[in-house]
């Protein structure tokens, strides 16, 4: 109910399009009273519950499930689109090769910006990220769940996305991680091994971060997290595919390090450095099972921070 102003931000943003869609479906997690007041408030849209694995894999295919058209566009509650978001998302789906689209997702930063935070690491807070590796004519592994599309009869062949890797499992409730869309990705793109996901610079979509996920606390948190992730994805569907944009990822981030110690900002060389060494230690942990790497890796980050 706090986000109920970025939801209706959200459905006015796509009713605002160049392109007006087809249909507009919002799926409800878990709450009877936004459902309810979405059902009395939010008019000429389809509103509905979700009737899967609580969490945004279950949501997505509880939407997909009900929409008719042959292209399913995704946007979060607390983001907005620009106008022209659906017709250059559209556009790219001329390709026949095209598996699906992903756009841009700008930070909205609802408090200040802390200081220490690198753009290399926004997609901690789910935004598209300095160093995002894009392959000549935009083709790339994957796309941010933020802000993404998809051919509706991929998402059906492909299985859908995998709750398992979803920011909370539906049997317990537990925060884990959130590599829905990587594994989707991947795992359509093998099923389809001629075709492409793209990444559309053009398609934009402005996405709120709330005081809470400004805290040192929750980078930290959130790097584990992916870390963790990793290790559970690579083990559903090999190091090769599951580690390839962070390879090439990493490798950015050990040049940006250097170039903000030369620049003289060393504060987000050493957060870039703390996230890193975070991700990687919660990757092995996963992998090799050590609880002592996390207790090192918390250290160290605090020991960099008081510095």
């Amino acid at each position: 109910m706090d986000r109920w102003d970025d939801l209706n931000a959200a459905v006015a943003s796509v009713r605002n399009q160049t392109l007006p869609p087809q249909e507009i479906i919002v799926v409800i997690d878990g709450n009877q009273a936004l459902f309810e007041r979405a059902i009395r408030e939010i008019a000429s849209v389809k509103v509905v519950l979700n009737i899967k694995t609580p969490g945004l894999s279950g949501g997505r295919m509880t939407g997909a499930e009900l929409a008719t058209e042959p292209i399913l566009v995704f946007l979060d509650d607390d983001a907005f689109a620009e106008p022209d978001w659906l017709e250059h998302l559209m556009a790219a789906y001329r390709d026949e090769r095209v598996l699906g689209v992903g756009g841009r997702a700008e930070p909205l930063w609802r408090s200040p910006r802390p200081h220490w935070f690198p753009d290399e690491f926004t997609w901690v807070v789910g935004c598209t990220f300095k160093g995002m590796p894009v392959d000549e004519g935009g083709k790339v592994q994957r796309v941010i769940g933020a802000n993404m599309s998809v051919r509706a009869d991929v998402l059906k062949r492909s299985g859908g996305f995998d709750s398992r890797l979803g920011r909370r499992d539906g049997k317990t409730g537990k925060l884990f991680g959130a590599g829905e869309e990587t594994e989707f990705c991947i795992r359509a793109s093998r099923l389809h091994p001629n075709r492409v996901w793209i990444y559309c610079e053009h398609a934009r979509v402005h996405h709120v971060v709330s005081k809470q996920r400004t805290t040192w606390r929750y980078f930290v948190r959130r790097c584990w997290l992916e870390g963790a992730t990793k290790a559970l994805l690579t083990k559903m569907i090999g190091a090769r595919d599951g580690l390839e944009a962070e390879r090439r990822y990493t490798l950015t981030l050990v040049g940006s390090m250097l170039s903000q110690i030369a620049a003289g900002n060393p504060i987000r060389a050493a957060t870039m450095f703390v996230g890193l060494t975070i991700t990687a230690a919660a990757y092995a942990r996963g992998k090799l099972g050590s609880r002592v790497l996390r207790c090192l890796t918390i250290s160290l980050s605090c020991f960099l921070i008081a510095i």
